[in-house]
C-alpha cells in the first residue's frame, strides 16, 4: 500500500525539500514511475451503490490569489491555521493509502494549490511512490508561467485552467482584483501549453455578469486548440446570491452560431464516466464541454471523493459528510487502521445532491474552503 509510516513521512519530506532546492532534478529521471507499483489487495473501493470509486481530489490550500465572487465572499474567509493543515507529507501518505485502495487519479485544487509551496514536489512523489495514472490540477493560471515546466517535469499530466471572461473590467469584476490579472491567466495558459501539459479551460457563466463571454470564449479557446467546458454554477456558499445559465441555453446559442451539435466523447471518456459531456458543433474545429451538476446530473455515475486541506475526507460537495483523517493520522494510526475508516466512510456516500431543494444538511462553507 506504497510506503508505510514513518517511512513516508521521512522519504517525502525529503524529496520535496530536495526538489524545491534543485527542480532540474525533477527531469532528470530519477523519478520515473516504479515498476513495483503499490497493491492494496482491493479490486476497488466502492460505495454502498456499487459506484467505485477512483478518483481524489485533493485540497492543498484554502487560501487563493484571487476573490471570485462565487467562491469566496467578498470580505474574505477566515483561513486555517497552519497547523490545522495536512502537510504535504501527511496529504501524500493519505494518498498512498488511498492508491492501494483503488484511487487511480488524483487532481489537485485549492483554494489555488500554486500558493502552497511544495506543490510541484507533492506532484513528484505522487508520481514516484504510488504510480497513479493521472495527476492533474484545477489552477487559476496566476501562477502558472513560473510554475508550468516544473509541473510537467514533476509529472504533472493534465491542468484545467478557470478562464470565466476575455474582458479585463469584467475580470476585475469577478475576481475583485485590479491589475493585469487577466494578461497573467493568460500568459499562464500559454505557457501551460508551450510545456506539452495537456490544458482545458473551465468557465462559469453567470446572469448579467459574464453570459456575453460564451462566444468569444470558445473562439478563444479554437484559436488555442483546447478544449473549453462550461460548468453550471451550483448553489454553495456564495454562488447561491447568483443566477448561473443551464447547459441547454449554451448548446441552443451555439448551434445558432456554429450549427448542430453531435456527441464527441472518447472511448476512454465515456469508459470513465467522468462529469463532463463533450459535443462538436456543424464545421466547427474542436469540442465543447458541458459539466451540467444541475440540469444533468451524473450522481449515479459519480466516481469521486475529496480531501479538503485540513484532512477531511468529503464524500459529496453537497453535503457536511465524511470524516476526519487528520486526527487518526496524528494519532498514530497504521495504514490498515486508516484504510479501515476511509472504506467504512465510503460506504456511506449519498446516492445524489440534492440541490434542487436545499436541505438543512446542506454544507455551508464555500466552495474556496471545499476545494471543487
Amino acid at each position: 500500500m506504497g510506503v508505510s509510516h514513518p517511512a513516508a513521512v521521512r522519504r517525502c519530506t525529503a524529496y520535496i525539500e530536495f526538489l524545491e532546492r534543485d527542480p532540474v532534478h525533477l527531469r532528470s529521471g530519477c523519478l520515473s514511475k516504479k515498476e513495483n507499483e503499490p497493491a492494496g489487495g482491493y479490486e476497488g473501493m466502492k460505495d454502498g451503490f456499487g459506484r467505485e470509486i477512483d478518483h481524489l481530489r485533493i485540497s492543498l490550500t484554502d487560501k487563493c490569489d484571487l476573490r471570485c465572487s462565487y467562491c469566496m465572499p467578498e470580505e474574505g474567509i477566515r483561513h486555517l491555521d497552519h497547523r490545522d493543515i495536512l502537510t504535504l507529507e501527511e496529504t501524500a501518505r493519505i494518498a498512498g493509502i488511498m492508491s492501494g485502495l483503488g484511487i487511480r487519479r488524483v487532481r489537485l485544487t485549492g483554494g489555488e494549490p500554486l500558493v502552497r509551496r511544495g506543490a510541484a514536489g507533492l506532484v513528484a512523489i505522487l508520481r514516484r511512490e504510488y504510480g497513479f495514472d493521472e495527476i492533474a490540477m484545477t489552477s487559476n493560471g496566476q501562477l502558472l508561467s513560473e510554475n508550468a515546466v516544473k509541473l510537467r517535469d514533476a509529472g504533472l499530466t493534465d491542468i484545467n485552467i478557470s478562464l470565466d471572461t476575455l474582458r479585463e473590467d469584467c475580470f476585475e469584476k469577478i475576481t475583485r482584483c485590479e491589475g493585469s490579472r487577466l494578461k497573467r491567466t493568460l500568459n499562464g495558459i500559454d505557457e501551460a501549453l508551450r510545456s506539452g501539459l495537456k490544458v482545458k479551460l473551465n468557465s462559469v457563466l453567470i446572469k448579467d455578469l459574464n453570459e456575453e463571454d460564451l462566444i468569444p470564449l470558445v473562439e478563444y479557446a479554437g484559436s488555442k486548440k483546447t478544449d473549453i467546458r462550461f460548468i453550471e454554477l451550483m448553489p454553495i456558499g456564495c454562488a447561491t446570491h447568483h443566477s448561473g445559465i443551464t447547459t441547454s441555453r449554451l448548446i441552443e446559442r451555439l448551434e445558432e452560431r456554429y450549427g448542430r451539435s453531435y456527441p464527441a466523447d472518447t472511448p476512454t471518456e465515456l469508459y470513465r464516466r467522468g462529469p463532463a459531456r463533450y459535443y462538436g458543433f456543424g464545421e466547427r474545429p474542436g469540442r465543447i464541454g458541458f459539466i451540467s451538476p444541475l440540469s444533468h446530473r451524473f450522481c449515479d455515475s459519480c466516481r469521486r471523493v475529496r480531501l479538503t486541506a485540513e484532512g477531511f475526507l468529503k464524500l459529496c460537495l453537497q453535503y457536511p459528510d465524511g470524516v476526519d483523517l487528520r486526527s487518526p493520522l496524528r494519532g498514530g494510526a497504521s495504514d490498515e487502521e486508516i484504510s479501515a475508516i476511509i472504506l467504512d466512510a465510503v460506504k456511506h456516500k449519498k446516492a445524489s445532491h440534492s440541490f434542487d431543494s436545499p436541505c438543512m444538511t446542506t454544507d455551508r462553507r464555500r466552495m474556496v474552503q471545499i476545494g471543487g
